[in-house]
C-alpha cells in the first residue's frame, strides 16, 4: 500500500470523529511516512512500518477524549425548522429526564466499581496499620516480662505484614483490570457514537 492509499483508507475509516481531529491525525501520519521515505525507505516499506490501519484508528479513537466526540455530534449540521424545535422544546420533560437518569445510572455504575477498588485499598491499609499497631504491644508486653503475650502479639502483626503484601498484590491488580475495563467502556462508546456517523 501506498502513502495515498494509506491516508485515504484511514480517512474513511475515521469518519465521524472531529474533523480537526481527522485532519491533525491525517497530517501527522503523512509526515511520519515523508520522513522515513526521507531516511531511504521504500513508500510501501515506510508505510508498512506505520502498522495496521485498524490498529492506528483503534488509537486515535482512544486518544480522543469522548467530551470531544459527544460536543461534535452535538454541533448542529443543518439549521432547524421550526416543527423540530417545537417538539424539541415540548418534549423537554420527557427526553431531558431520560437522558438524565441514562447519565446518572452510567455514572453510578462508574463510581460503583471504583468504590471497590477504593474499598480494597483501604482495607489493605487498614491491615498495614495493623501490623505496625501490633509491634508496640508486643514490645511492651516483652519488657515487662510476658513473653508469651508478646510472642502472640508479634505473630499476629507479622501475619497482618503478610497479609497487607498479599493484598497489595491483589488490589494492584484489579485496579490494573478496573482500569482496563474503564478504557474498553470509553472506547465502546466513543466506536458506537463514529458508527452511527457512518451508516
Amino acid at each position: 500500500m501506498n502513502k495515498q492509499e494509506f491516508i485515504a483508507q484511514l480517512e474513511r475509516n475515521l469518519v465521524g470523529l472531529p474533523k480537526k481531529e481527522v485532519q491533525d491525525r491525517l497530517g501527522f501520519y503523512a509526515e511520519m511516512i515523508d520522513d522515513r521515505i526521507e531516511e531511504g525507505r521504500l513508500e510501501e516499506d515506510a508505510v508498512r512500518d506505520i502498522g495496521a490501519v485498524d490498529e492506528i484508528v483503534t488509537q486515535i479513537i482512544a486518544d480522543i477524549p469522548l467530551i470531544k466526540i459527544m460536543q461534535d455530534k452535538m454541533k448542529r449540521k443543518r439549521r432547524m425548522k421550526a416543527w423540530e424545535i417545537v417538539l424539541l422544546t415540548l418534549g423537554f420533560p420527557i427526553w431531558f429526564s431520560l437522558l438524565a437518569a441514562v447519565f446518572a445510572v452510567g455514572l453510578s455504575v462508574y463510581v460503583a466499581i471504583w468504590s471497590v477498588v477504593v474499598s480494597l485499598w483501604a482495607v489493605d491499609l487498614a491491615v498495614a496499620v495493623g501490623a505496625l499497631a501490633g509491634l508496640i504491644p508486643t514490645i511492651y508486653y516483652m519488657s515487662v516480662g510476658n513473653w508469651a503475650g508478646g510472642v502472640f502479639l508479634l505473630g499476629a502483626a507479622l501475619a497482618c505484614a503478610g497479609l497487607t503484601i498479599f493484598l497489595f498484590y491483589g488490589c494492584k491488580i484489579t485496579t490494573k483490570w478496573i482500569g482496563i475495563l474503564t478504557k474498553k467502556a470509553a472506547l465502546g462508546i466513543k466506536r458506537k457514537l463514529v458508527k452511527k456517523e457512518n451508516v
